[in-house]
């Protein structure tokens, strides 16, 4: 069975550094025995969830109403910050949550939009209190709604990671909330100008590559990715001097920056660096790619 490691990534403090341990199990399970392993991640060192990931997966059985009902019961709130704080959850992978980490990004109801941008130990230090309470509270009043932005990677990682043979971008993330993650906006621009160009962690040719034909030949799409008589017309001309991520964490939706063109299936969705009136994108399955 294929298998393929979605958002790739070694997080938190206590792996810094450890991205070759991941990949020396990758090498030994493609080159000793013959396994069909790949992986992705994106450029970036924070991840995005929605706020009530980090909680321990008991308390949220039954759904979004029956957690909030159990949030209000006081043992209940001591026994999850417990979990949270100080044991680690499955929810966070069995690591202690730093408060100063965890960043609000969005919120279902608007009177709560005080708290968007900020970490919970910044807002706490502001309204008074303990971070673990307000952060419940958030997750009570909202209902669960409130996404946010865990700032818990490795930089060292992410590079390590990005130059394996076998590795493709990814750019999946909750695109909602007032402050979405970036990597919605700039993932592949970045790929392109910050790491290939400015820092050099693969060439250029080598990063189109794990942006474009190594990704549709892990899906199986023979006829996207490249650039040949019979593939279909995806294609996105870029300058290599000034391509850059417009999108920043303070103004994730801003639009990259030196993009001239780009046609999804021979139709120009961006023309002369504005985007056109044209959607012609839509899903693709191996197989029926057209």
């Amino acid at each position: 069975m294929p298998l393929h490691l979605a958002h790739c990534h070694v997080n938190f403090p206590r792996n810094r550094g450890r991205a070759p341990e991941v990949l020396d199990a990758v090498d030994e399970a493609t080159v000793r025995y013959g396994l069909d392993v790949t992986l992705d991640s994106y450029p970036y060192t924070a991840s995005a969830t929605y706020l009530a990931a980090p909680l321990p997966s008991w308390i949220q059985e039954g759904g979004a109403a029956a957690t909030v009902a159990r949030l209000r019961d006081d043992e209940v709130r001591a026994r999850v910050l417990h979990e949270i704080e100080v044991e680690g959850t499955d929810g966070n992978h069995g690591v202690p949550l730093d408060w100063s980490t965890l960043f609000v990004t969005g919120v279902g109801d608007p009177a709560l939009s005080w708290a968007v941008g900020s970490s919970v130990a910044d807002l706490a230090d502001r309204r008074g209190g303990k971070p673990g309470e307000l952060y419940l509270d958030l997750l009570v009043v909202d209902g669960l709604r409130s996404g946010c932005l865990m700032d818990v990677g490795n930089e060292e990682n992410v590079r390590t990671i990005m130059r394996h043979s076998s590795h493709t971008a990814g750019s999946d993330g909750i695109l909602v909330g007032a402050r979405p993650h970036p990597r919605g906006w700039g993932t592949f621009p970045r790929y392109l100008g910050h790491y290939a160009r400015d820092l050099g962690v693969f060439t250029l040719e080598e990063c189109v590559r794990h942006l474009t034909s190594r990704a549709a030949r892990r899906l199986g799409l023979a006829d996207r990715g490249v650039v040949h008589v019979g593939a279909v017309a995806d294609l996105v001309v870029f300058d290599p001097d000034t391509v850059a991520a417009g999108a920043t964490y303070q103004e994730p939706r801003r639009a990259p920056v030196g993009i001239e063109h780009v046609l999804v299936g021979g139709e120009f969705t961006v023309r002369d660096g504005r985007r056109t009136d044209r959607l012609p994108g839509r899903s693709v399955r191996r197989g029926v790619s057209r």
